[in-house]
């Protein structure tokens, strides 16, 4: 049995989340993968993954050697492509991520980098969760938020990113005036998980310490920025993003920013990455083609400090108001 082969079969399984799916992603049968696997198995003495007819998952035993198992992958990979011909130049398997709403701003610089470097291909994640790089196989991850105190290596991206909360002229001029964060409580939410699916937290008032969190039932959840955006710009309702999902909606007119006085502090967005790949070739390609791009494109979507909502061109009509 070529062990290296089989770990790498096995990270297939449980990235894919199944042995047709790893076997796809392979180029080979699923018998063929599920006979790398059982080996390996053999060898170690214990389960690595729990199969039925529906699912598959890794067990206790699995999850840690996943992890050991990328390490020693990346390792391998790494001394191979050092020991190449510098000339050869990036290649390979890039893994990025970025939390929801970030392919639209990575997917143009993505596809320009493979343009620029053909030998290497990349494996786009979205994840609306904290990033392990190490266990989810990741090179480098787009973070938008304060990191916590590790050992990776963290590139700034710009200044700090406001949380705002936006909806349509439309909406506004059909519903009640919101001038405090507790009138949401009756207004129409587009409510995606990562910015809270019941409820938004708002700095304290001036003189308390206590944070504000205002509690709401959501007349839609989804797990788009896209779907989002689209929704609050016909007129579905409120929601909060980030400036930069909106930048362009909110300059142009089609929403409008709403409480932007009690906004959570704008949080910073970086890029990181594991120092031990930083030298890789194809990470490091990336970084020093990306980088000045994402600098540029996150200065371009970036709000004014406090953009004020805009006025509505009429007042809201009595009877509308009070039906809300």
């Amino acid at each position: 049995m070529d062990r290296l082969d089989a770990m790498k079969v096995f990270l297939a399984a449980i990235d894919e989340g199944s042995l047709v799916g790893a076997g796809r992603r392979l180029k080979r049968s699923p018998a063929t993968v599920s006979r790398a696997i059982a080996s390996l198995e053999a060898h170690i003495g214990v389960p690595l993954l729990h199969r039925t007819t529906r699912d598959m998952r890794p067990s206790s035993a699995g999850e840690r050697f996943a992890e050991a198992t990328r390490q020693i992958l990346a390792q391998v990979e790494e001394a191979e492509l050092l020991a190449l011909d510098e000339s050869s130049g990036p290649q390979g398997l890039l893994t990025l991520s970025a939390p929801m709403g970030g392919e639209e701003i990575l997917q143009p610089i993505v596809t320009a980098f493979l343009s620029r470097f053909p030998s290497v291909s990349i494996r786009f994640v979205l994840l609306d969760r904290g990033v392990k790089l190490i266990s989810d196989g990741i090179d480098l991850a787009l973070q938008v938020g304060e990191l916590p105190d590790s050992s990776l290596v963290a590139i700034r991206l710009g200044g700090n990113i406001r949380r705002v909360i936006v909806a349509s002229p439309r909406y506004l001029a059909m519903h009640r005036p919101i001038a405090d964060p507790a009138d949401l409580a009756r207004h129409q939410i587009i409510a995606l998980a990562h910015f809270g699916l019941d409820n938004w937290v708002f700095p304290p008032t001036p003189g308390s310490a206590v944070s504000r969190t205002v509690a709401f039932g959501p007349r839609m959840v989804v797990d788009s920025v896209g779907m989002a955006v689209a929704s609050v710009a016909e007129g579905m309702g409120v929601t909060r993003l980030y400036g930069h999902h909106v930048a362009g909606q909110v300059r142009d007119g089609a929403l409008q920013i709403v409480l932007p006085n009690v906004e959570p502090a704008p949080v910073p967005v970086h890029i990181v990455g594991q120092q031990c790949r930083l030298h890789v070739p194809k990470v490091r390609a990336f970084l020093d083609f990306a980088v000045p791009r994402l600098r540029a494109e996150f200065a371009r979507l970036a709000l004014d400090p406090m953009t004020p909502p805009r006025r509505a061109a009429s007042r809201i009509p009595v009877a509308l108001a009070s039906a809300c």
